[in-house]
This record gives C-alpha cells, sequence and structure tokens, in this order.
C-alpha cells in the first residue's frame, strides 16, 4: 500500500540532486512540500496536506553513501594523479566469432606507448586508439561489422585509491559532477584502481576541471 513516506522516497531516489540536497540541508522543506504535493497527491489518488509531506522529508532517512560521506571525502583527497591523452578514436564492433582474432592481430602491431582500450559487452564490443594507429585497427578489424566510430576524443584518466571499491557513492560523485558541469561522456573505461573518461576533446578543459575539483569537496 502506497503511502506518503514511500512516495517521497520513490521521488527521492530518482532524483538524487534533490536528495543529495535534503540530507545537507541546504533546501527549504516547506517549499519542497509544496512542490511535492501534487504529484504526491496524484500517486495517492487524495489530497494530501503539505505538514505531512515535510514531516515525511524530515523522517526520510538517507542513502548509505551520503551517511557515511566523512569516508567518501577522504577517499575523494586521495585521488592520485589525473592524466590527458587526445586525438583518440573509439570504434564500436558488432561481437563475432573472429572479433578476438582480429583483436590480437592489432595486439601485435600496437606501440606500447599508444594509448589503447578495450571492453567487450554482450552484444558488441569497443575498442579506443590513438588516431595514428587507425590505419592497423581498419585493417585488423576489416571483416568485422563496425557499428560505430568516434574521433576527435579525449581521454582523462585519474589514479583511485586502493580501497575505492569498499566506499559507495565514489562512482557517484564522479557522474554527479560531470552532469553538474552539463558534460556528457562517450565513453567509460575503469580498472580496480583507474578511472578513465572519454569526451569530445572540446569538452576536455571542462571536463578536467570537474573532475580535478574532486578532491576540493
Amino acid at each position: 500500500m502506497k503511502t506518503i513516506a514511500s512516495c517521497v522516497e520513490d521521488i527521492l531516489i530518482k532524483q538524487p540532486f534533490l536528495e543529495e540536497a535534503l540530507f545537507r540541508e541546504i533546501i527549504n522543506f516547506s517549499a519542497l512540500s509544496e512542490e511535492l504535493q501534487k504529484p504526491i497527491s496524484d500517486m495517492l489518488g487524495k489530497p494530501v496536506k503539505t505538514g505531512a509531506i515535510m514531516m515525511a522529508l524530515r523522517r526520510y532517512g538517507a542513502p548509505v553513501h551520503l551517511r557515511q560521506s566523512h569516508q567518501l571525502k577522504a577517499v575523494l583527497r586521495e585521488l592520485g594523479d589525473i592524466t590527458v591523452r587526445s586525438n583518440l578514436i573509439d570504434y564500436t564492433f558488432q561481437n563475432s566469432d573472429t572479433l578476438i582474432k582480429s583483436h590480437a592481430k592489432v595486439l601485435d602491431n600496437l606501440d606500447p606507448q599508444s594509448f589503447y582500450g578495450f571492453s567487450r559487452g554482450i552484444y558488441e564490443s569497443n575498442i579506443v586508439v590513438s588516431a595514428s594507429d587507425q590505419k592497423m585497427v581498419l585493417d585488423a578489424f576489416s571483416s568485422e561489422k563496425m557499428i560505430d566510430s568516434q574521433d576527435n576524443l579525449s581521454a582523462i584518466s585519474i589514479r583511485l585509491p586502493k580501497n575505492n571499491s569498499r566506499i559507495s557513492g565514489l562512482y557517484y560523485q564522479i557522474f554527479k559532477r560531470f552532469a553538474w558541469h552539463g558534460i556528457a561522456l562517450h565513453e567509460v573505461i575503469s580498472t580496480t584502481n583507474e578511472f578513465t573518461v572519454l569526451v569530445e576533446s572540446h569538452l576536455v578543459d571542462q571536463a578536467f576541471s570537474a573532475i580535478k575539483n574532486l578532491n576540493a569537496n
């Protein structure tokens, strides 16, 4: 059975920025209650008083990553070096029985100093390389079905502290910062202790500033 509290939770979960502002007490409870009065009334199918909504907001339990914000801030302060690589191309190929062999050809001829990223999904795979390796990649994958390609990309890589996998909300903070700045991410590549995002090159300065200031929280 739907209640005012469950309606409040549903709305806040779908709007994480609002949820965080509520937890940090930088939002007016009365004004928010008035804003939520109509949608909650519609959800319950009956009129709801703003006072009842305000009470539900004050009793709302913040998610773990917000309650443990002090631990998260400590991790953010330990973020490592940030590296930027430009002039990259991202290729998407449909998975096939021969894709791995095509990929092996790239590895055999790839300069160890070149930028390289590979990820395999259920239906498709991505390979990110420097533009200078374009011909070599296209030759190696000539028998494969290319789904998409995007050039003029830049990669921003950041070293993560070794305990990053034990702290909830870390990736949320990273993605939130990009969202606040209106930066669309073309691709995300991650390993255990390293996180890389690909953006269009004209956004790289803006994206670098956003991720550099993560440890200033």
